[in-house]
């Protein structure tokens, strides 16, 4: 398997690493894009028969080692044996059988209209990036102590991504977690379960700004190549292939839990801020599995909503995005869309590099079909099954009230804009898939609003907000940020100006 950048023209194409252990440790292609395989492998009808009846650990090896060619077999279903198992994901709710990592619940069945919840909330940070970070810190560990090498992990985090990484990277030889998050603007439980971590290769850095603040010094920094490679520096966010398509495995685990026959098409409705959790539906759906649509559904931070419905891309200053209480989702520059739009041009690498040139300069692109737009491009959406829809935080509380009213389930805030937009778009005769995105403890404040009550909370996290918390408090300043790297990879040991002491 071959991996090519949605931007790699003339030289830099003759320059792009080709397997998965090249970009494994990777997020930026050199070139600035992002990785995707050559092509996508197949997968075929007497295959998903035969994974009908195979564990989570057993089907994401089937479907991880046809794009991880490089990595010996017999290594890579040890590492999903080790990832995937009950001990791990051990969160499932006292109705569900802990043996299912993946649950998936009926919420709604009228007729020819079913509506699916799939729980990915039971790893270890309550939280869907759990089902591939945890994945990912193991990849991570194998990768380097073949090589005896070291790494340096710097991501951005709206919220779950942060905690999810830093407890898949704890203690991980050889590996440093430097993690940056919008300051005060997570829910205090987010906030907890990533500051009160005191590993001494964990290192959380609250940034005076939004997440697309965060994420545009993590691209900065990895853009600076020398730097990169001098402070062996890598990304756990999900522009790391590894990670996305970690995710494609609980697409055809839900698929093939809510069909009896291949001959059966689902749709997914995915809460959607960085593209990265939807765009592995878009790659299980390039793969063959029988998706008939992708929904996204985004909050008030409706970036993606607007392109699906008009063809205008249009990212959002920092003064212009909304902190909502679905927060995990406030993003208004979608990284992984990139890739989606790779396809959409044809994979066209000079297309796709002069259109996110423009999301640079001139703050987005038209593709409706306007004068001096591409509308034959737009109109290639509807091919790849694409919709969308928006939710607000009154759409947030009445959700939850409905769910919780007609099914005795409490939901987070961000599967709450996933049901809501979800029963918008759900057809008879195609079950409709909500992939859960947390456990509603991770947002009590919003539950409480919604319900008047508090949510359940898993044992072990009942008082987390009371624990000492270790972080920094710095300005969105890159040259500053390359200073606290350094600092911490056994150079220098002082705090770089600008920066709050560790809290």
């Amino acid at each position: 398997m071959h991996y090519v950048s949605t931007r790699a023209t003339g030289a830099s194409a003759a320059r792009q690493p080709d397997t998965f252990s090249d970009i494994l440790l990777s997020g930026l292609a050199p070139d600035g894009g992002l990785y995707l395989p050559a092509d996508y492998p197949q997968v075929s009808g007497a295959e998903l028969d035969a994974w009908r009846t195979l564990s989570y650990a057993e089907l994401a090896f089937e479907i991880l080692r046809k794009f991880a060619t490089d990595i010996p077999e017999q290594d890579l279903k040890a590492l999903t044996a080790k990832t995937y198992t009950a001990e791990v994901y051990r969160n499932a709710r006292a109705d569900e059988s802990s043996a299912e990592i993946t649950p998936l619940r009926v919420l709604e069945q009228s007729g020819e209209r079913t509506l699916l919840l799939q729980g990915l909330s039971n790893g270890p940070t309550l939280a869907f990036k759990d089902m591939a970070m945890q994945l990912l810190g193991n990849l991570f560990e194998y990768a380097l102590a073949k090589d005896g090498d070291e790494l340096n992990i710097f991501g951005a985090t709206s919220g779950d991504t942060g905690s999810a990484a830093e407890y898949a990277m704890r203690g991980k030889r050889g590996i440093r977690v430097f993690m940056l998050s919008p300051h005060a603007k997570m829910s205090a439980f987010q906030t907890a379960q990533m500051f009160s971590l005191q590993d001494p290769n964990i290192f959380n850095i609250a940034v005076e700004g939004v997440f697309d603040d965060c994420q545009d010094m993590v691209k900065a920094v990895s853009g600076d190549l020398a730097f990169k490679v001098r402070q062996k520096i890598g990304t756990v966010n999900s522009i790391n292939w590894a990670r996305v398509v970690a995710q494609v495995v609980y697409y055809f685990r839900g698929y093939l839990m809510a069909t009896t026959s291949n001959a059966q098409k689902v749709s997914f409705t995915v809460p959607s801020g960085n593209f990265g959790n939807i765009c592995a539906g878009h790659i299980a759906r390039m793969m063959g599995l029988p998706i008939d649509k992708l929904v996204v559904a985004t909050n008030e931070n409706n970036v993606l909503d607007e392109f699906f419905r008009t063809g205008v891309y249009r990212v959002r200053k920092s003064s212009e995005t909304y902190h909502t209480s679905s927060p995990s989702m406030d993003i208004s520059k979608a990284s992984n869309f990139e890739r989606f739009v790779y396809e959409l041009v044809g994979r066209d690498p000079e297309r796709t590099h002069a259109l996110f040139r423009q999301v640079e300069t001139e703050g987005g692109f038209d593709l409706s079909g306007a004068p001096g737009s591409d509308g034959d491009e737009f109109k290639r959406v509807a091919q790849y099954g694409f919709v969308s829809g928006r939710s607000t935080h009154a759409d947030r509380l009445a959700t939850i009230r409905s769910v919780f009213d007609d099914y005795g389930i409490t939901i987070d805030t961000h599967t709450a804009d996933g049901i809501k937009v979800a029963r918008e778009h759900v057809e008879p005769g195609v079950p409709m898939i909500v992939l859960e995105t947390a456990l509603a403890a991770k947002f009590n404040e919003t539950i409480l609003e919604a319900l008047g009550s508090d949510a359940a909370r898993p044992a072990g996290f009942e008082d987390i907000e009371t624990l000492p918390q270790r972080f920094v408090v710095m300005h969105p300043n890159v040259a500053q940020m390359k200073e606290f790297i350094a600092a911490h990879t056994g150079l220098a040991q002082a705090a770089p100006a600008g920066a709050e002491p560790a809290r």
